[in-house]
């Protein structure tokens, strides 16, 4: 029996969004809302009710991995976290939960939070720390220093808590190759089991998009950008952290195993405003503004608020965007499993064309971007889009 059960989906894993934060960074386009002031203990118990209601309509044995992610879940209080831990233990599968993780912000954590957090099982850490240099952290209008990135390590290694991941961004406004070796040089002496490495992406309705608009604020050359990426990529695999993905890098046995639920086109619970979902076929999403998310929920209504059926040509064509992001590319076993056809089939001349271009490999059971491919992912991505009869 190749056909999923629908309704009880093998392993549905979880994203909870957190969307506030107690300053605002200027490339952020997240959903998120200033801290003071918020209906902060009524949003977490709304919250547990789209839980509750999104169990009831969809719901699973497995949830092998829950992410907290925002905003800054760590803006809530410890007790905040607890009441929030509780209600998630309360209506998801958590005894089947293997990977649990938060996001942290370097200086929010303390050691009560970090209690509160061994006490309810999660055992992974994502914490945002940008960069090592102080100058580009005012830059990017981060609160945080890096004297309190070291901090916060400390402290987790006196709480014992070993599963951490941080986050740089690079192609930064004023960011020379110098500085950001340095700070590729000062992550890496952590010795951490896991870093994720992005560039700086310009969005909309962001404060550096409009400084740029402006003329306001220079970023370094395409040239700089790919240099530091070349760099960090020979970096990371010296100190054993193998690429795993276009951004992310491990030791091995520590990759992330729920951005891998999104990459697989797996099937996910999104909760909270403004957080996606993906479940029997279908994306949706929520409402962000906080009011406009907790109203239909006083009523016991779902807040979502617009969905899509992802029609057959689209999971396909998903399933390869998404699925040669990583570094293994996507699995022609999986592929058939999933679709009762052969990747190679669909894909024929493509496939011709990109390892004709050196551009892709065909291995065994998987087909991957090279280097050459990955470098240039989004003009490659283009042509796995399907005639719409496929």
């Amino acid at each position: 029996m190749k056909e999923i059960n629908q309704t009880h989906p093998k392993s549905t894993s979880a994203y909870i969004h957190i969307p506030f934060c107690e300053h605002i960074c200027y490339y952020c386009d997240f959903n998120k809302v200033f801290l003071e002031g918020q209906p902060v203990d009524e949003y977490i118990q709304s919250l547990l009710t789209e839980i509750r209601l999104t169990l009831e309509k969809h719901p699973t044995k497995v949830s092998e991995t829950i992410y907290i992610g925002g905003g800054t879940p760590t803006s809530l209080t410890a007790k905040q976290l607890d009441v929030l831990l509780t209600g998630i233990h309360r209506y998801l599968p958590t005894h089947t939960t293997k990977e649990f993780t938060v996001e942290a912000n370097p200086g929010d954590l303390t050691a009560e939070k970090l209690d509160v957090f061994k006490a309810h099982g999660v055992n992974r850490l994502s914490m945002g720390v940008q960069t090592f240099d102080d100058r580009l952290l005012k830059k990017i209008g981060r609160k945080h220093s890096v004297q309190d990135v070291y901090d916060t390590i400390k402290l987790l290694e006196k709480k014992q808590f070993d599963n951490v991941s941080i986050d740089l961004i690079y192609a930064l406004p004023g960011q020379t190759l110098e500085s950001f070796r340095d700070t590729l040089t000062k992550a890496l002496a952590f010795d951490l089991p896991h870093y994720s490495m992005c560039s700086l992406i310009l969005e909309n309705k962001t404060m550096f998009m409009n400084w740029v608009r402006q003329g306001r604020l220079e970023l370094p050359t395409q040239e700089a950008e790919t240099q530091m990426f070349e760099e960090a990529i020979i970096a990371m695999a010296q100190s054993g952290h193998h690429q795993y993905e276009i951004s992310n890098f491990a030791k091995k046995g520590k990759e992330s195993m729920h951005n891998l639920v999104y990459w697989d086109n797996e099937h996910y619970y999104g909760f909270g405003a403004g957080a996606s979902g993906y479940l029997n076929q279908k994306r949706y999403k929520n409402y962000g503004p906080i009011q406009h998310y907790m109203k239909p929920l006083k009523e016991q209504r779902l807040p979502i608020f617009e969905t899509e059926e992802i029609s057959r040509v689209n999971q396909i064509e998903e399933e390869m965007f998404l699925g040669l992001r990583k570094i293994e590319g996507v699995s022609l076993r999986r592929f058939e499993e999933k679709f009762n056809k052969k990747l190679t089939t669909v894909y024929q001349s493509v496939i011709a064309e990109l390892q004709q271009q050196q551009l892709a490999v065909l291995e065994e059971d998987y087909f991957r971007l090279t280097p050459k491919g990955l470098f240039i992912g989004n003009d490659v991505f283009e042509k796995f889009l399907l005639d719409k009869e496929e």
